[in-house]
């Protein structure tokens, strides 16, 4: 029921224009490069595949630097539309970008609404500050992991006291979603 409600809710809520998705880099293991050769074989017509720079890939203590790549598209193509997230009393609409909770949208502005996306797209995950800073704020992004805890605040404010418990704070380490 409460899936109905939401969908119903984000159908009404949904605005007219559609805006471009942000594209994000994304890490890779150096035990996955092998199978990148494949997967150029897959790309749409035009893609390119570049290497990420160093820098915006986090690292992780006790394991091999991340080797990333860069998914380049024409502009005239549009990327692979995002589909509705629901875990537990959240559901994201990427597409649209709305956040409903319990039937409730939330007014999100765009780092808040990234970071919200983020965290329940990668439930019971915990993430680190510098990861957060890196996936969801960029890699050109001169900051530090304050800045993530005052988001976080934010967003667990606007979830309201009966959901604010779902990002949970995992000490001197980071923040975990559990729906």
């Amino acid at each position: 029921m409460a899936h109905t409600q939401a969908a119903a809710t984000l159908t009404a809520l949904r605005p007219r224009t559609e805006r471009p998705e942000r594209h994000r880099l994304r890490a890779v293991d150096p035990d996955e490069v092998a199978g990148l050769a494949r997967v150029a074989d897959f790309l749409p017509p035009g893609a390119t595949l570049l290497p990420a720079p160093q820098h915006a890939l986090p690292v992780l203590p006790g394991r091999p630097p991340m080797v990333g790549y860069l998914v380049l598209l024409p502009a005239d193509q549009e990327p692979p539309a995002a589909s509705v997230t629901e875990q537990g009393p959240v559901v994201i609409d990427g597409v649209q970008r709305v956040a409903v909770v319990d039937g409730r949208a939330l007014d999100l502005t765009y780092l808040e609404f990234e970071l919200l996306a983020h965290l329940v797209a990668h439930p019971h995950r915990v993430h680190t500050r510098d990861q957060l800073v890196t996936t969801v704020w960029g890699y050109g992004h001169v900051g530090d992991g304050r800045t993530v805890d005052v988001h976080v605040a934010r967003l667990r404010r606007k979830l309201g006291a009966e959901h604010r418990h779902t990002i949970q704070t995992v000490r001197r380490v980071g923040y975990k979603y559990t729906p």
